[in-house]
């Protein structure tokens, strides 16, 4: 008898579910619903770094998604054995008592600090800076220490802190907060009790300094220095944390009706979309996944032999369990990849959003189908001529911390920069610089990955980057001068958390095995050319003294003070 499994992937802008054949692999339906709260931005300030979601955004995608991929498959709703879900994070929101998301609530349904707090939202700059601060000088354990020595704005703790400061109103009727992907979780299973619900082991140990270490998450002395509510808070969150191939519950009556499903679908407990992402393109140790989308996640897995308690500088975790279980996961990324070429489109974009409208040429109906033209070519045709470009002719150097730095060494004040520019400087050519900065960055995680003697023998790429620009992979590879293999499925994070559904499903024994069996194939691979190799060293050299002057803490080598 057939047994299938339901992967949901939450992402950015969008949730996307996939009906999965256990026994294969085959993806027998897939559907994606797209934020439409979100795609108005509704709750958001660019200006502030602020972004918001509203939890009926992921809700509604949910429903409509599950709904879909099961009527499409036409298979018998009983033989839907698993659901797993995957989020974007750190993303929390905060809940009341009975685990409904404040913005359900009456009173809070607009007020943006009762929303979900997506991932690249940066608003509690300050927060983080006082966490890293205090954890070097407060007298007890750094507990720092596992997530790179660094804690981030984008992350759990520095978020509610700052929300907690802003408003009192949210502050008093937050009774817990729950990560994005544990709250997707618990809506959807019958038990409803907050103290026994199991909590991502991923994202507690990446985002929230969970670590048996200190048995759980940090010491309430640490918490209360900051802010009584958080000390207080921390007795209302958890001590245990799960890995996602155990099971979080039974899906309740009211969403196997909902969704047309039964009550007898187990609901594993959930996790992030790069951990899932590396799980669905069947990572091995020693392997780079690189998940590449607006922003990157870079995650590894290392033994307890190779890893155990040695502590990686300057990157976004180690932990236990949090991509396959009985090894350690390493997570690393990049806070702005294809968000840094979709700003510089929305700039070269500018004219035609602005001044066709104001046209009196062409009627409304010419003008819109020129600016989506405009829209639909900019980016192709700016890659044809940056193509053409040769690696030896002066270029722009640029760095890619327009969203920040997330790793190495997360410093999320930093800001993108551009120099060498000139009177022959085209935009084909600050394109190819953009791309150059993005690879550069990647380098930069790879590098310290070695130097901290994790070691790399190959990389995998996943994500709407990877499937769909040669060009960049191609540049990444002659950069990381490294082969690149770009895994076949196109969603690739939802088919990992599918693959991490029938494990808890009881369909495989473990992770490894499911992996192997069902994760995806690789259609393509990108070599280093070496007639280029030398030339983007040459300019990493560049992209290296640059972030020297943009970032004054920066530790400057000897061989880069001598260029």
């Amino acid at each position: 008898m057939k047994n299938y499994v339901i992967g949901l992937d939450y992402g950015t802008d969008s949730v996307r579910a996939v009906l999965i054949d256990a026994e294969n692999g085959q993806e027998l339906a897939s559907n994606v619903s797209h934020y439409k709260r979100w795609k108005n931005k509704q709750y958001c300030d660019a200006s502030i770094n602020q972004f918001r979601q509203h939890p009926l955004d992921h809700i509604e995608g949910l429903e409509i998604t599950i709904q879909n991929v099961v009527k499409e498959s036409k298979v018998d709703p009983s033989l839907v054995k698993g659901i797993c879900i995957d989020t974007t994070g750190s993303s929390p929101v905060p809940v009341t008592k009975e685990g409904t998301p404040l913005a359900l609530t009456k009173g809070f349904e607009e007020n943006p600090n009762a929303m979900m707090v997506l991932w690249k939202d940066h608003t509690s700059i300050n927060e983080a800076n006082e966490i890293n601060e205090l954890a070097v000088s407060w007298g007890g354990e750094d507990v720092t220490k596992y997530v790179g020595g660094i804690y981030s704005s984008e992350w759990f703790w520095a978020k509610i802190l700052h929300i907690a400061r802003q408003d009192e109103a949210v502050r008093n009727a937050a009774h817990t907060w729950m990560e994005h992907c544990d709250l997707m979780t618990y809506l959807l299973i019958e038990d409803k009790d907050l103290k026994t619900f199991k909590r991502s082991r991923c994202a507690a140990g990446h985002k929230a300094m969970w670590h048996e270490d200190w048995k759980g998450l940090p010491p309430v002395e640490f918490l209360e220095k900051l802010h009584p509510y958080l000390a207080q808070l921390r007795g209302n969150l958890y001590d245990e944390t799960y890995t996602s191939d155990l099971v979080a519950g039974n899906l309740s009556k009211e969403w196997a009706d909902r969704l047309g499903l039964s009550t007898d679908t187990v609901v594993a407990v959930g996790t992030f979309d790069a951990h899932s992402g590396a799980v669905g393109a069947k990572i091995e140790e020693n392997t780079l996944v690189r998940v590449m989308g607006t922003s990157t996640c870079d995650i590894l897995v290392g033994s307890y032999d190779e890893v155990g308690t040695k502590t990686v500088r300057g990157i976004c975790g180690q932990v236990d369990g949090s991509v396959i279980p009985g090894y350690i996961g390493l997570e690393a990324g990049q806070s702005a990849f294809g968000d840094l070429l979709a700003w510089y489109k929305e700039l070269l974009m500018w004219p035609t959003e602005h001044l066709l409208g104001s046209s009196a040429v062409l009627n409304d109906a010419q003008k819109e189908q020129l600016r989506e033209e405009f829209s639909d070519k900019l980016i192709v045709e700016l890659t044809k001529e940056a193509e053409k470009i040769p690696v030896s002719e002066s270029l722009p150097i640029a760095l890619d911390w327009i969203n920040g730095r997330r790793t190495p060494d997360a410093n999320q004040e930093l800001k993108s920069a551009i120099s060498n520019l000139s009177l022959g400087t085209k935009a084909p050519h600050i394109f190819k610089a953009l791309v150059n900065a993005i690879c550069f960055g990647a380098k930069k995680i790879v590098d310290r990955f070695e130097e901290e003697g994790v070691k790399i023998d190959s990389v995998i790429g996943i994500g709407g980057v990877a499937r769909k620009s040669p060009f960049i992979m191609q540049t990444l590879a002659n950069v990381l001068n490294k082969p690149i293999k770009i895994a076949a499925s196109d969603q690739t994070p939802a088919l990992g958390a599918a693959i991490y559904a029938a494990v808890a499903a009881g369909i495989y024994p473990n992770v490894i095995e499911a992996s192997q069996k069902i994760g995806s194939d690789f259609d393509g691979e990108y070599f280093p050319q070496t007639d280029k190799v030398e030339a983007y060293h040459k300019l990493l050299l560049g992209y290296e003294k640059l972030s020297s002057f943009a970032d004054p803490n920066l530790k400057i080598s000897q061989h880069e003070l001598s260029l």
